[in-house]
């Protein structure tokens, strides 16, 4: 897929208030720090797009981006890092939750995973959830410049054999480098293949 325009529509707090305009919606998602906004400009091929904010897990924000005038790339707040009300699902924050129970336009989330880390709870009480709540994701492992590729490749297996403890099949997976680009023309067929399967 060709990005032709990647502009940025609008920021808000509240789900209500996100475009009415019905067009396909993919959500990026992960841990404060996996290197979101830096892989989203890379997708868009665009610099400064997605704003990396100086404190992480304290931008509480859904950001849509609307891409060829056809869909819409969403980024939402980081978990892991933020204090969060007890009464919320370990860190995941009511704005997030509110988001994909709610949004009918979703299509996929794509869930960021740190390549350079072992499992981390979290992440993996996240997938859960979507998973529980019948949300439709694929993983999209970050940051695989930056070490061995053996490393990378082992943490990888690894991260894939603690979800096969509860999974019968393993959701899609990319790898990505924001700085190499790796992983972009992947990313974006998949997102293009998705949405000429929604026109049939």
């Amino acid at each position: 897929m060709e990005i032709k325009s990647a502009k940025f529509l609008i920021s808000n707090t509240d789900v209500a208030k996100c475009p009415s305009i019905e067009m396909p919606e993919y959500a990026f998602i992960g841990r404060s720090n996996v290197g979101k906004s830096s892989l989203i400009n890379m997708l868009c091929n665009t610099k400064g797009l997605a704003k990396t904010s100086a404190t992480p897990g304290k931008t509480e924000l859904i950001n849509h981006f609307e891409i060829n005038e056809k869909w819409y790339l969403v980024d939402l707040p980081g978990y892991g890092f933020a204090r969060k009300s007890k009464t919320t699902l370990e860190g995941f924050g009511k704005l997030i939750q509110s988001y994909f129970l709610k949004r009918d336009m979703l299509t996929c989330t794509f869930v960021l995973i740190d390549s350079r880390l072992p499992p981390q709870k979290i992440d993996i009480d996240f997938i859960r959830w979507l998973g529980s709540n019948g949300i439709p994701f694929v993983i999209a492992f970050t940051k695989i410049d930056k070490q061995s590729n053996s490393k990378t490749t082992s943490n990888i297996e690894i991260f894939k054999n603690e979800l096969l403890k509860e999974w019968e099949e393993l959701p899609i997976c990319f790898v990505t480098s924001a700085e190499k680009k790796i992983g972009r023309e992947e990313i974006l067929d998949y997102i293009k293949e998705i949405n000429l399967g929604l026109k049939k």
